[in-house]
């Protein structure tokens, strides 16, 4: 199979399974809404579980894969021994997570304190705390896991890394189902499915990791110069880490603030993460590994190709679910979240948070696009400089805003932060020559998505007002909203069709060759 057909393959492999784990998720919080509402166990529940998820973002996805998988995949291609540095790396990536566990869960209250100060005073601090040292040894599972994923990608062995996100999802539900019927204490039992849920994901990677012939086996760890190396690269990439989820502290710290706006913001964030996650984390993944064999072997070219694909299918996707979630974010949130506990008042405020974060939507894949040019080129500490910008931006609009338009500030924030991060992302790589610049085929097609998916948008305006006594028709809601989603999609691939956005005989192409 050529390079392009085998991204495509390992973007499609990631994308299918990270569309199955999102609406898992979707399941999952529709049920914690409809369990917890938006009250003091689910708020608490929501910050206990962000802090594992916080420092796994800093140690594992984001700087210690985005130096790994480069050096990794590199020694795979030379045959330099990957199978001892991926070991050497594992052990020392284990040894600093037991540390950080440990200590975390002494600290517990001030790192509680850290995220949402609002809490303190009330019981979803104690309940922060609490939840808090039950989840955050996940942190340990899921960032040697994460390690294991990237091993996997390199090797072109996409499935069962893009599977194990769908283990805590399950996991999730089926505590969740047995905790109603046993009238359990809901948010307690959550707490303790995420660690579980954590060594089920990090058990299914390491086999899928030695039937591919890297048994990776923790051993007293050897600081070698290529972990020394490994360290340097990492290092400014943990820095531009720590400033995004500086820029989530100051978000969820705004919330803290409101009352219910943790969930609320939470559910907006669930929402807009779909697309998201399918499209620029698949992207992000295959991505990488891709640019990082191509500059390798010196094949520019071929590295301009991947990284034009990348953007191509993204943006197809991407643009057209942002216009969506502008369109119509009230019947999207109200069928999905609005029941039990979860009223209208938390569904229109729901629902104005994910506009926001729906402008934001094509900037937050584009990042996921354009950081791998850096990465490849083992260059980590430009995007901390952007990261910096980026941080100062979100804060100033975050809390600047908040005395004035309230939590929503803190979606501004994000969302132009994001814009400001794409841009300078896009400066910086202007000096990186032919392979981080778009081919002449994604500068023929971009205005083409543009153009269909605006007329989608106006097809979602227009069926929405039509649909609208469905929506208030109890169980007809859910027919009212599979009917919008389907004329959306059937208008933007039409209009996607007629404009030349996109062409049926390129997947056709790919299927013959693959």
């Amino acid at each position: 199979m050529s390079g392009k057909n085998r991204m495509l393959g390992g973007f499609m492999t990631v994308g299918f399974w990270t569309l199955m784990s999102r609406i898992l998720g979707f399941a999952r919080d529709v049920m914690i809404a409809a369990f917890l509402g938006t009250g003091p166990a689910a708020q608490a529940f929501i910050v206990a579980f962000s802090l594992p998820n916080m420092f796994r973002r800093f140690f594992a996805e984001g700087a210690f894969n985005m130096a790994f998988v480069p050096m990794f995949s590199k020694k795979l291609q030379a045959g330099d021994d990957p199978h001892g540095f991926a070991r050497d790396a594992f052990s020392g990536l284990a040894t600093i997570l037991i540390i950080l566990t440990v200590a975390a869960m002494v600290f517990m209250p001030w790192l509680v304190w850290a995220m949402a100060s609002g809490f303190v005073g009330d019981t979803r601090f104690d309940l922060s705390v609490t939840y808090g040292r039950i989840a955050f040894p996940y942190i340990l599972f899921i960032s040697l896991a994460a390690l294991l994923s990237g091993v996997l990608n390199s090797l072109h062995r996409f499935t069962a890394a893009a599977a194990a996100p769908v283990l805590l999802n399950l996991i999730f539900i089926t505590g969740l189902v047995f905790g109603w019927l046993l009238q359990a204490d809901i948010g307690l039992l959550l707490s303790w499915m995420v660690p579980i849920a954590g060594v089920a994901q990090l058990a299914l990677v390491w086999v899928a990791a030695k039937r591919a012939g890297f048994t990776l086996i923790p051993r007293l760890p050897v600081f070698t110069p290529d972990l020394k190396r490994l360290a340097m690269i990492a290092a400014p990439a943990a820095l531009a880490g720590g400033v995004v989820q500086v820029n989530l502290l100051v978000g969820r710290q705004v919330a803290s603030q409101f009352d219910s706006a943790v969930a609320w913001l939470y559910n907006a964030d669930r929402l807009y993460q779909l697309p998201l996650g399918v499209v620029g984390i698949a992207i992000g993944i295959v991505l990488l590994p891709e640019l990082s064999r191509r500059l390798q072997a010196g094949d520019e070219t071929g590295g301009q190709d991947a990284f034009s694909r990348a953007g191509e299918i993204s943006l197809a996707l991407t643009i057209p679910a942002a216009i969506a979630l502008v369109v119509i974010p009230l019947p999207l949130v109200e069928v999905l979240f609005q029941r039990g506990k979860f009223g209208p008042d938390d569904t229109a405020a729901t629902a104005a948070a994910v506009q926001i974060y729906g402008l934001g939507l094509p900037a937050f894949v584009l990042q996921k696009i354009y950081q791998p040019l850096f990465f490849a080129r083992a260059d980590t500490k430009t995007p901390f400089y952007y990261a910096l910008v980026a941080m100062i931006i979100n804060a100033a609009l975050a809390i600047g805003l908040a005395p004035v338009i309230g939590y929503l500030a803190a979606a501004i924030g994000a969302t132009v932060a994001s814009w400001g991060m794409v841009v300078l992302l896009w400066l910086g790589s202007r000096r990186m020559g032919a392979s981080a610049r778009f081919d002449t085929r994604f500068k023929h097609r971009i205005w083409r998505i543009l153009i269909a998916s605006i007329v989608m948008g106006a097809v979602l305006l227009a069926a929405q007002l039509l649909l609208n006594p469905m929506f208030g028709a109890g169980a007809w809601r859910y027919l009212a909203l599979t009917l919008l989603v389907g004329l959306g999609m059937v208008s933007y691939f039409a209009a996607g069709q007629i404009t030349g956005a996109f062409k049926l005989s390129d997947f056709r192409r790919y299927m013959r060759r693959s």
